[in-house]
């Protein structure tokens, strides 16, 4: 059991799936910040404390749509925001591909030995 366990593990990468999980719960907090500035700002623009006042009670026909337009326009918020980062870490040349396989590494050295 034990074994099949370990072999689960290795077979979907469970680990490297559990620290992107891991940092992302770290990195939501901030994100959450950076939109609450935004709506900060914006409601200082407005004129009123609460920006999401101006959706929150909205009604068509009767229905209130007012939370889900206020739930679509955070989440489109928390897109851009994450947008903005990703473009700044391309931009800064970080690195996000995936580290060669030992055959990979092997078939570059075969390749730049034959170049020469």
């Amino acid at each position: 059991m034990l074994k099949e366990f370990m072999g689960f593990l290795k077979k979907f990468n469970v680990i490297p799936v559990a620290v992107g999980l891991v940092l992302a719960l770290a990195f939501a907090p901030v994100v959450e910040a950076v939109v609450d500035l935004i709506l900060q700002i914006v409601g200082k623009i407005a004129g009123t404390e609460d920006p999401g006042s101006f959706v929150a009670d909205l009604d068509i026909a009767g229905i209130v749509v007012g939370p889900v337009l206020q739930q679509l326009i955070t989440f489109t918020m928390i897109a851009f925001v994450v947008f903005l980062i990703v473009k700044s870490l391309n931009k800064a040349g970080a690195d996000t591909a995936a580290a060669a396989t030992p055959d990979q590494a092997l078939l570059t050295e075969i390749r730049d030995l034959l170049k020469k």
